[in-house]
């Protein structure tokens, strides 16, 4: 009986040693399995683009696939619900926008728990949304919007990517600061709601300068008005919205997070490899002509960041009663 009894504990000693002794090597080891970056937007928008930019950058670094994952649907939270209950090893990476800001303040429930659900890895870039109408539009100025949605109230209409994502919440500041009122078509993604902007089926939109620039620089849009406090230096020719709808402000943003949990060696790790793609000449290229400027530093930075948008974004939405579609 004690012959057995030794030999037990004996086992267990060596199986808790095994345990401990595995943890850091498997540690070491990561990624050794290709990382899923999780976009919560459909492919062919300005998000899909800045992510597969990055996990070119990403692989590079880390020395496996980096696959952007597009999860489409309920203003980000399809996909950001994807990466909370995922295990936090690392392996699964959200690419966050600003509805992981507001969409706390914006839906009665959530799936998570956002403050508690997610670890921060790092702020990619910080940048305007740019107001588009179609070449061939009547409204050349943000002062020909104003006028034309005060004439004629709920006629006109602006597309988003989604409810809850910067554009949507672009568009309900400007119609509370305006004091007029506009339609809401949310899409899919930036792609599908530009197909349908330049198809007639919308007026406007409020998009990433990363989604609309393109369009813009091809002549088929036309940029009337940046959301930035003042003109963005790399859209200097184009007005801030402000100058015509004083206070007005919204900015975009992009960053990664991990589940809670994940281990401060394996966030490191993104960390590193997610600063050192955002240093490529490919990726700023890719990035400043749109606008947006990189922000890379420690998960820290991001994490300080979100709680200041989180807790602004809270008290404009209870102020000026902002509701989701």
């Amino acid at each position: 009986m004690k012959a057995s009894l030794r030999s037990l504990l004996c086992r267990v000693a060596m199986s808790v040693a095994a345990t401990v002794f595995a943890a850091p090597a498997a540690l070491a080891a990561f990624p050794d399995k290709p990382i899923k970056l999780v976009v919560p937007f459909s492919p062919g928008g300005g998000t899909d683009a800045i992510a597969r930019a990055l996990g070119v950058g990403m692989s590079q670094v880390l020395g496996q696939p980096v696959i952007v994952d597009n999860r489409p649907g309920a203003g980000t939270i399809i996909g950001s619900d994807l990466v909370a209950k995922s295990p936090p090893d690392g392996y699964t990476v959200l690419v966050s926008t600003f509805a992981h800001a507001v969409n706390p303040s914006l839906m009665a429930k959530l799936p998570y728990d956002t403050q508690k659900a997610f670890a921060p890895v790092v702020l990619l870039a910080r940048g305007p949304n740019v107001l588009v109408v179609r070449a061939d539009s009547p409204y050349k100025s943000v002062a020909d919007v104003v006028a034309a949605a005060r004439a004629n109230p709920g006629k006109l209409t602006y597309a988003s990517q989604g409810n809850g994502t910067s554009a949507h919440l672009a568009g309900e500041m400007f119609t509370n600061l305006a004091k007029v009122k506009m339609t809401h078509i949310p899409y899919k993604g930036a792609g599908p709601a530009l197909t349908d902007l330049l198809g007639g089926q919308v007026d406007m939109m409020f998009a990433t300068a990363a989604a609309a620039s393109s369009q813009v620089a091809g002549g088929k849009l036309r940029a009337i008005g940046v959301t930035t406090p003042r003109r963005a230096p790399a859209l200097k020719d184009v007005p801030a919205v402000s100058e015509t709808v004083p206070g007005y402000a919204v900015e975009s943003w992009y960053g990664l997070f991990v589940p809670a949990g994940t281990p401060a060696e394996v966030i490191g790790k993104l960390n590193a490899a997610a600063k050192k793609a955002t240093e490529s000449a490919e990726f700023r290229k890719m990035l400043e002509p749109e606008g947006l400027s990189v922000s890379a530093g420690a998960p820290t930075e991001l994490g300080e960041f979100v709680d200041a948008e989180t807790a602004r974004w809270s008290r404009i939405v209870k102020e000026n009663n902002v509701k989701v579609d």
